[in-house]
């Protein structure tokens, strides 16, 4: 057997992070985010639920903006 003569290239650090910060996945999980706030804003069951929507949807809000600065 020969020894590969042209290994794979290792990936940056750089380009790791250009994949994980991509917009599409993280701006559907912050959209996600507001429509599960909605959602335990209207249900008529719990009032701990109720009384947590406006901050996960003011979370997934603030998320969105920053999302929609990532690289596409």
């Amino acid at each position: 057997m020969t020894p590969d003569t042209n290994p794979q290239p290792v990936p940056s650090r750089a380009s790791c992070l250009r994949r994980f910060f991509r917009r599409g996945p993280w701006e559907n999980a912050a959209t996600a985010l507001i429509a599960i706030g909605v959602v335990m804003l209207m249900q008529p069951v719990s009032m701990t639920l109720f009384s947590h929507a406006f901050g996960v949807i003011l979370v997934g809000t603030v998320g969105f903006v920053i999302v929609s600065h990532f690289p596409e």
